[in-house]
């Protein structure tokens, strides 16, 4: 397990509109399948869209000012746009392991762990999906989103981390279905970061994310 190559690390400078992101995505893992190209670990703003997973509940949308794209990831609706930065992650988990929900915690702790990097304490809550953090009223806060697709063994899909989004933007519906949290972002925190400070943490964590699904 730990003799397979490192992942290909692409960083798109430029936005990626999310239907384009998304074709990529189907096109990529159809050719991991195929054993025609390597697993990839993509990062990516969008510009702003609402997506839907499978469970999305169409009442959840309560301002469609964005479009909203159905996506085929498990979860509901969430919110993709400037400021927040979006991690694709396809990997053949028939080579790491075959285990999905250690794939999964281990995108959560991955997130965790490059957050911890920058002061921030933040944690996964079982019955509520996504990596949560403590706001600046005190209160729990969502600070990055997890939504992921498995097929035939290969994923796609990933997480997104707020780091300095229009929060407003999240008020067209109702996160990941979940009413009753805020949600929260690194420059609301007090920490201005750029991008490339977020992906270099991001890459210095993964190492130990990738070793993890092999155990």
């Amino acid at each position: 397990m730990h003799d397979l190559p490192f992942p290909e690390w692409r960083v798109s400078p430029q936005q990626v509109p999310y239907r384009e992101a998304l074709a990529e995505q189907e096109a990529r893992a159809a050719a991991i399948r195929s054993g025609s190209a390597g697993e990839l670990i993509w990062l990516l703003d969008h510009p702003p869209v609402y997506t839907a997973g499978t469970s999305a509940d169409p009442a959840e949308v309560l301002d469609a000012r964005f479009d909203v794209v159905e996506t085929g990831r498990g979860g509901r609706h969430t919110y993709h746009g400037p400021g927040q930065r979006v991690t694709y992650v396809l990997l053949d988990l028939a080579k790491r392991g075959g285990d999905v929900r250690r794939f999964v915690h281990g995108l959560e702790s991955w997130v965790i762990a490059t957050l911890g990097n920058f002061g921030v304490e933040s944690w996964a809550v079982p019955d509520r999906v996504g990596i949560w953090t403590r706001d600046i009223d005190g209160r729990e806060a969502k600070i990055g989103a997890i939504g992921v697709r498995v097929r035939r063994w290969v994923t796609m899909h990933g997480f997104a981390v707020n780091l300095s989004p229009d929060l407003t933007h999240f008020t067209g519906i109702v996160p990941c279905g979940i009413a009753e949290y805020g949600v929260t972002s690194m420059e609301r925190l007090g920490i201005a970061l750029a991008p490339g400070e977020w992906d270099e943490a991001l890459r210095s964590t993964s190492g130990a994310f990738l070793a993890a699904l092999g155990e």
